[in-house]
């Protein structure tokens, strides 16, 4: 049986270096831009959403977190809750008696914690009603609370960090610290409990520009202690446990824990540093700062992998994941102007169907051609998928299904490739004819590419010349013309000097006679010699530039 003959496939060119790489179309996927401003444009300082961290999280928490639609967003003396499939405000919690600061969700998606400048912290139930109610208050702290946070293994402990420059470990039943850390000798404004599941090791950073590893079995002071130049702004440990990053006025700090040292400094903010975020299951952090830059960084070497500004100073940013693989759904911005800002990264249908509306945007935009194009590849895609799976069905009493595209649904041989005229002129010999086609560059389907598959496929096949002689002024002249444009790009030049050499071969005898012939070859000679003066111009320039690197290494 004769094997079926397909189209000649088309080369592709060598490209340079993308200007956009794989991380910044990812975070570029982050669209949809969702804007909510605070009452009273009250500066956004907080943004939270429950977590679970890692493999050392207890099944009921992945669970809840799994359940869980909520993140909290505190600006003023009020606390939003928005919806993380809607991106819209569920309720608002407003019963402060000043400005509330840290407003944290508990794992379970049910308890929200949160401070105020009072020196207060309230526990809210928020898992039902349009209503929060309160269900725990402390008044110990005699200054603003700054901190407030969940353990991420027990659902009854937490934490606060204060202006007191105290930090307190709380246990939701009872009216009283079951610790107190002492040791800051100024505000403390960031903390966080240490991954791992141990909810005995707490970090805090302070104004005195100190970070300390606090653990409540120990009896004395901080375990482990950080001195650097500025106040601490943030601190976010990694998931690993043993790495901490600290943001310490424009730079921010990465320390060893296991080998109590610093490990980096990473300095790419020209201002303050006021809040750090997770992404990509812990192998990206993402920072904010008042220069209104966000910038992401790669875990392993601490590189800037993409960035964006924003219109006003960040003082927020939270990478809010969602789903049971914790995948990052929402890029939330909070701003010193008091707008929240919500980018959302589609996923699975969602991505699938956004990016077919996009394509049909474009074919309309483009004509009826591109869209009757489109929609036959659409059925093209819909046929493939009914032939799919009637191979399934048909093999469902085999061991094992060899899928092929060449059947159609109905189980029989799928419809041959029609090929375009000039591969068809290709496939039975008519070399000359077939190149007639593909170097016309006022046809409507004319591509480059295409010409240049052609002229590779005939220099293989040694029938170049065979489809170069015997031809007249008109149909050598667009074989000249499309040489002359494209000798100077160096994707096309290996096929364009051989052409070239054939066709003076072949026809130099005939300029004499053609005015329009020996035009085209001067401005072909013409555009060559100022290839080649360009490229004794780089040759020269390279001999200088080494030159002068060999004076500077002596």
């Amino acid at each position: 049986m004769a094997v079926e003959v397909l189209p000649l496939a088309q080369l592709k060119l060598a490209t340079g270096p993308s200007p956009v790489t794989a991380e910044q179309r990812y975070w570029r996927s982050f669209k949809n831009q969702k804007s909510h401003t605070s009452t009273a444009s009250w500066p956004i300082s907080h943004i939270s959403f429950p977590t679970t961290v890692g493999a050392t999280t207890s099944n009921s928490l992945v669970a809840a977190a799994k359940l869980n639609d909520l993140f909290a967003v505190t600006s003023g003396p009020r606390v939003d809750i928005f919806s993380i499939r809607k991106r819209e405000p569920l309720k608002t919690i407003g019963r402060f008696d000043s400005e509330a600061h840290s407003g944290e969700i508990r794992a379970d998606g049910r308890v929200l914690v949160a401070g105020e400048d009072s020196g207060k912290m309230q526990v809210f139930d928020v898992g039902g009603g349009t209503r929060a109610v309160i269900l725990k208050t402390w008044h110990i702290h005699k200054q603003p609370v700054w901190v407030t946070r969940w353990s991420p293994t027990e659902l009854t402990t937490l934490m606060s960090a204060s202006d007191d420059k105290t930090v307190r470990l709380w246990d939701l039943p009872s009216n009283n610290p079951s610790r107190m850390f002492t040791g800051h000798s100024d505000y403390v404004r960031c903390g966080a409990f240490m991954p791992g599941g141990n909810s005995n090791l707490i970090v805090s950073g302070s104004y005195d520009e100190t970070v300390r590893v606090w653990d409540a079995r120990s009896p004395g002071g901080s375990v482990l202690t950080f001195k650097h130049a500025d106040p601490i702004e943030d601190v976010l440990p990694l998931p690993l446990g043993t790495t901490l990053l600290a943001a310490a006025g424009s730079a921010i700090s990465v320390l060893d824990l296991v080998a109590a040292k610093p490990l980096r400094l990473i300095t790419n903010h020209q201002k303050t540093v006021t809040s750090l975020s997770l992404a990509s299951n812990g192998r990206r952090v993402v920072s904010g700062s008042l220069d209104g830059h966000v910038k992401v960084f790669e875990t392993s070497g601490w590189n800037v992998v993409a960035g964006s500004k924003y219109p006003s100073p960040v003082l927020s940013i939270a990478v809010i994941a969602a789903g049971a693989t914790q995948e990052d759904r929402h890029l939330a911005v909070g701003m010193q102007s008091g707008v929240l800002s919500l980018r959302t990264r589609l996923s699975g249908s969602a991505a699938e169907k956004a990016r077919e509306r996009a394509a049909e945007e474009a074919a309309r935009d483009i004509g009826p051609q591109a869209l009757d194009k489109l929609d036959s590849q659409k059925a093209k895609r819909k046929r493939k998928a009914v032939s799919n799976k009637a191979m399934a069905l048909l093999g469902e009493s085999v061991d094992v299904i060899i899928p092929t595209e060449a059947t159609n649904s109905a189980g029989g041989r799928a419809r041959r490739v029609k090929l375009r005229p000039w591969q068809e002129k290709f496939r039975r010999g008519r070399y000359a004819a077939a190149l007639d086609d593909v170097v016309d560059m006022s046809g409507p389907d004319y591509q480059p590419v295409t010409a240049l598959t052609l002229f590779v496929a005939l220099r293989h096949r040694s029938a170049l010349r065979e489809a170069l002689e015997g031809r007249d002024e008109v149909t050598v002249l667009p074989l000249l013309r499309w040489v002359s444009k494209y000798i100077s790009d160096p994707r096309y030049v290996s096929v364009c000097v051989d052409v070239t050499f054939h066709l003076l071969d072949i026809y130099s005898e005939y300029v004499g006679g053609s005015s329009e012939l020996a035009d085209q070859f001067q401005m072909l000679w013409g555009k060559v010699s100022k290839e080649v003066e360009k490229a004794q111009m780089a040759i020269i320039t390279t001999g200088m530039v080494e030159s002068l690197m060999i004076g500077r290494m002596e």
